[in-house]
């Protein structure tokens, strides 16, 4: 279960290697985008996930949103081995880009977890409300502390797509405080470099970054997830390759619509 359920999150956290570099006014992404992705585990086609922009304008008091919604699930002929069916909602607001609200929906092999997250950013606080098959704590209606511009997996992500990569370099390591599974969770990601790589869309240049991600439970070493993020206005992730304990993951862009920009495709 911990395989498929470090798929997603992975994918949305990874390009927030870009966190300490200097915010503009987003023009990475737009309502209507959709992103989709398929999930091999070793050699095996074993899953999909797709990652999209409504074109939900819902306010938070007088904060109007980006609704995205981030959804995984393993496909029919994987299912009798084991069975994801995952969901992840994130309400962030459109000047910041900080969330104001976040939903996970996970059912993995008939263990469920809901969980919502209330973000109140001037505060420092999150409220969460839990619910499902996952008796291991009981924290529903617990209130967390935590850092000043904290992110959910998927602002983050969105978060990070925004940023200017002007003056990143190689071997830089930057850390990104996001709150996921009831815990504040530093990533450190690290900026290895530039590289084009295949994909069935073409060559796309891309920017190649590591995230430090927590050996042990799931990963053989911390350095052992890698992710190519398209070189271009849109920093779109295009493949993602992890080593776990069992074996290897490989997640690919399939298809995409909507971006704001022409993807790096080289001709």
């Amino acid at each position: 279960m911990r395989i498929i359920q470090a798929i997603l999150p992975a994918l949305l956290i990874a390009t927030t290697v870009v966190q300490a570099q200097t915010l503009s006014r987003n023009k990475a992404f737009k309502r209507g985008e959709q992103l989709e992705y398929r999930v091999h585990y070793g050699l095996i086609d074993a899953g999909e996930a797709t990652i999209r922009v409504t074109h939900d304008t819902l306010k938070f008091g007088s904060n109007k949103t980006y609704h995205v919604v981030g959804t995984g699930s393993t496909k029919s002929a994987f299912d009798w081995f084991f069975k994801v069916r995952d969901r992840y909602d994130s309400w962030m607001d459109e000047e910041t880009l900080l969330p104001h609200f976040f939903l996970r929906r996970v059912d993995e092999g008939g263990f469920i977890i809901n969980q919502d997250y209330n973000f109140y950013q001037t505060s420092n606080k999150v409220k969460v409300k839990r619910s499902g098959t996952d008796k291991g704590r009981n924290t529903s209606g617990a209130t967390f502390e935590v850092p000043d511009a904290t992110h959910d997996i998927i602002s983050a992500f969105y978060y990070a797509r925004s940023l200017d990569l002007t003056h990143i370099k190689p071997g830089d390591v930057v850390t990104v405080q996001t709150f996921f599974d009831e815990e504040v969770f530093p990533m450190q990601v690290k900026f290895i470099g530039r590289e084009t790589i295949k994909t069935k869309a073409g060559k796309i240049r891309c920017i190649k970054i590591r995230p430090m991600i927590q050996e042990g439970r799931v990963f053989k070493e911390e350095e052992d997830l890698t992710m190519w993020v398209s070189d271009d206005m849109n920093r779109v992730p295009v493949r993602l390759q992890a080593d776990v304990l069992v074996g290897s993951i490989k997640m690919d862009l399939k298809g995409y619509s909507g971006l704001a920009h022409t993807l790096a495709v080289e001709k």
